[in-house]
């Protein structure tokens, strides 16, 4: 009898070490090397792939004129870059109860209504179960098939016979391969069905959709290059007030990773938030000193949050800083800028800023949002309610020019925001793309005399 081989590997990175360590010297991240055990022969998704391929002329490779299959949900369709690509993984990821299980049997039933067929494996609930779900979201059509299932084989085989327009699998963690020896949800299992499900997707030309389960730090759980295995990742996100969902895309090889979609959850499931600005904006306080609207960019589409800041005296030696939905090095960056070009003393202050709505701030254009937040708590000077700050501020208190101003512009003035302040450099597009007041401003001094 051969005697069984392990191998310890590392979670984030897939670094192999004959022995157990405390720090993967690969990746630098603790407490990742986890102990599996070394398959006898090579990985289940090399034995499934054919030999004997020859390299092809890229000139000679068939272009397929097939579209996009579309969710019949605009806003999804939106993340995805316009619909589902034919033979693309993608990886849909969300904290427990946030609702991918509802999105992912909405979109089923709504391609399987348009006469597709559509196979949903299910890891975590039964059929009985699944049928209750999909009688409360009337999702009830002869094309939507149910399989409660978690051998990779047995799916394998459903996938075959079916051979269906898309697959999901919900979750990733609960499947296995028989003939490995490790449990469901660990490393090898994942990594292995994964790359299995992934090989058969791609020679069948089936989308599949695969939900993973998240860690307490809101990454997928498993290894990081699970991530690097599929077409797509998305992540399920819930306001601060957990009314709406959003998903963002955090890796797209077909489409921007800077879409997002929002939702709002009711009691008949996820239903498309068609104005996210006026969603996030409808809770704001008037009148308040720190509060200030900001004009995002994602992606395709323009969106109005709430900056909230709150600077109180300090009876710490290290003052305190706190930052919700933006980059705490940013607010350091900003603190400082208004510290050396602002005159503002703010080294004994605590300072806490938030985005309101569960948003987080990826670009530089809230910078003039966020300091003139921070200087009206500072001051105890309230902001014109029609306000919007549009631009990035630069170490020397400049403030520069942001890409996609005039469709920022345009979403304010929808939404009846009647004072733009935006850089100099950019004054004759905001002329151009509102009727309201434009205050062109060229570093943060000139920002700062506008209220203070």
């Amino acid at each position: 009898m051969s005697k069984t081989k392990y191998v310890v590997r590392c979670q984030e990175c897939g670094y192999l070490s004959p022995k157990w360590m405390g720090k993967c010297p690969n990746c630098g991240e603790w407490n990742t090397m986890v102990e599996e055990t070394v398959p006898g022969e090579a990985s289940l998704a090399g034995r499934a792939r054919k030999a004997g391929k020859q390299p092809q002329r890229i000139t000679e490779i068939a272009v397929s004129d097939k579209q996009r299959l579309s969710t019949q949900i605009p806003e999804f369709d939106r993340v995805l870059g316009g619909g589902i690509v034919a033979g693309s993984l993608i990886l849909l990821g969300g904290q427990p109860g946030i609702g991918k299980s509802t999105l992912l049997l909405q979109v089923s039933y709504k391609i399987a209504q348009a006469g597709h067929v559509v196979l949903i494996v299910s890891g975590e609930e039964s059929l009985h179960q699944l049928r209750l779900r999909a009688d409360r979201l009337g999702a009830i059509t002869d094309n939507l098939l149910i399989l409660a299932e978690t051998d990779i084989e047995q799916i394998h085989q459903a996938v075959e016979q079916l051979n269906p327009s898309l697959l999901i699998v919900d979750s990733i963690q609960t499947v296995f391969h028989p003939e490995i020896a490790s449990p469901p949800g660990n490393i090898t299992q994942l990594r292995e069905c994964t790359a299995f499900i992934c090989q058969f997707a791609k020679t069948r030309n089936i989308p599949v959709f695969i939900v993973g389960h998240v860690t307490k730090e809101g990454s997928i759980a498993g290894p990081r290059l699970l991530e690097h295995m599929v077409d797509s990742v998305l992540y399920f996100e819930s306001s601060s007030d957990q009314s709406a969902r959003i998903i963002r895309s955090v890796k797209n090889r077909f489409g921007s990773t800077n879409e997002i979609a929002v939702f709002e959850m009711s009691q008949d499931g996820l239903r498309e938030v068609e104005n996210p600005s006026a969603l996030f904006l409808s809770q704001r306080s008037d009148g308040v000193a720190g509060s200030i609207v900001v004009a995002l960019a994602e992606g395709s589409r323009s969106l109005l949050v709430e900056l909230q800041a709150l600077v109180v005296p300090s009876h710490l030696a290290n003052p305190r800083r706190f930052a919700s939905g933006m980059d705490y090095k940013r607010l350091s960056v900003l603190i400082a800028v208004l510290e050396k070009r602002g005159g503002l003393r703010l080294e004994n202050q605590d300072i806490y800023l938030n985005v309101v709505g569960g948003v987080r701030i990826a670009e530089p254009a809230a910078d003039l949002g966020a300091a003139l937040a921070i200087a009206s708590s500072y001051r105890d000077v309230k902001i014109d309610q029609d306000l919007v700050a549009i631009g990035e501020i630069g170490l020397g208190g400049e403030v520069r020019r942001v890409g996609f101003t005039e469709e920022r512009i345009k979403e304010a003035s929808k939404l009846g925001f009647n004072k733009i302040m935006l850089p100099h450099s950019t004054k004759e597009m905001g002329a151009g793309a509102s009727k309201g007041t434009m205050i062109p401003v060229k570093n943060i001094g000139e920002a700062l005399s506008h209220y203070l």
